[in-house]
């Protein structure tokens, strides 16, 4: 039995051909050297928990601008209904999802409430008990909104992404069960692992190069060796990456992936990246034919799954 480093994909018989006529690596489109990604694409994730500028900045300078503002009404006004105000400025913060920017607005508010709106005012000394009550209160409301809206942040975000994945997904399996040429289904899928994955390179080989020790388990886990590699905490190895493409219980190429260093890869986008490359493999597997599966005639068939190395 060929190791992976020999299979390649036999031509399928056209009408006029006498059986196998020869073996087809097709180097100049499946095989080529890495090449680097679009400029734009595979930015790092956004993380919802991090504050931008501007948002940091608003979480500082509305609370102190409302307990200015509420200055020439706040000995008509009880401390309790001042309080309010800046409940509804926490509120906003919060609504962003970021929960340091919930918290900075938390802070800011309570010391703002001491300063502006209570008793001695522009100190930060409070003179009375329900007030210095109240104040606590705010300060763990503002923390409480916060570390919710950030939750909520996360389910959003989560939902959003997994949406994603789907469409990546789907748009591979889309081409395979249309019949689509291959070479448009390998090349979609690229584009799909580069932007699943963050990838900084991306390319399809029938065969395996040497020194690639990580591979992509059908489970979507990484394996340098005989060892898993936790992608949820590390990312990916920074190194060339197999994702093998099968069909059938047969191995029909790979998917050489260059990873971002650092960047985490949930196990889950991982899952689907599996499952695009089998889409890959449904295609080459239709296109070459039913031989093709069978290792018959006179050429190596592909490698079966469970003896490559």
């Amino acid at each position: 039995m060929p190791d992976q480093g020999s299979a390649a994909l036999p031509r399928r018989p056209k009408s006029c051909d006498s059986g196998y006529v020869g073996t087809v690596t097709r180097p100049d489109r499946w095989n080529q050297p890495p090449s680097p990604a679009p400029p734009g694409r595979n930015e790092d994730p956004p993380n919802g928990l991090r504050p931008d500028p501007w948002i940091l900045a608003a979480a500082v300078l509305a609370p102190i601008a409302t307990a200015a503002l509420l200055t020439p009404w706040r000995s008509r006004l009880d401390t309790a209904d001042n309080a309010l105000f800046l409940v509804v400025v926490i509120v906003a913060v919060a609504s962003t999802g970021r929960r340091a920017a919930a918290v900075v607005a938390a802070l800011v508010s309570a010391l703002s409430f001491d300063y502006f709106l209570t008793r001695p005012y522009y100190s930060f000394r409070i003179s009375r008990h329900q007030d210095l009550i109240t104040e606590i209160l705010l300060l763990v409301l503002g923390l409480a909104v916060g570390q919710l809206a950030a939750r909520g942040r996360r389910h959003r975000t989560a939902a959003q992404q997994g949406r994603q994945q789907v469409a990546l997904l789907h748009s591979v399996t889309e081409l395979a069960a249309t019949g689509q040429d291959p070479e448009l289904v390998i090349a979609t899928a690229v584009d799909e692992l580069r932007d699943l994955l963050y990838l900084r390179d991306c390319r399809f080989s029938t065969h395996l190069a040497g020194g690639v020790a990580a591979r992509v388990t059908p489970s979507g886990q990484v394996k340098v060796g005989d060892e898993l590699w936790s992608t949820g905490d590390l990312g990916l190895p920074t190194r060339s990456i197999d994702l093998p493409v099968r069909s059938g219980g047969w191995l029909l190429g790979h998917f050489l992936l260059t990873p971002t260093p650092g960047q985490q890869i949930p196990e889950e986008r991982l899952l689907v990246a599996v499952a695009i490359a089998d889409q890959v493999g449904t295609a080459l597997a239709a296109d070459e034919g039913p031989g093709r599966l069978t290792g018959t005639g006179s050429v190596p068939g592909p490698v079966p799954e469970d003896t490559a190395p």
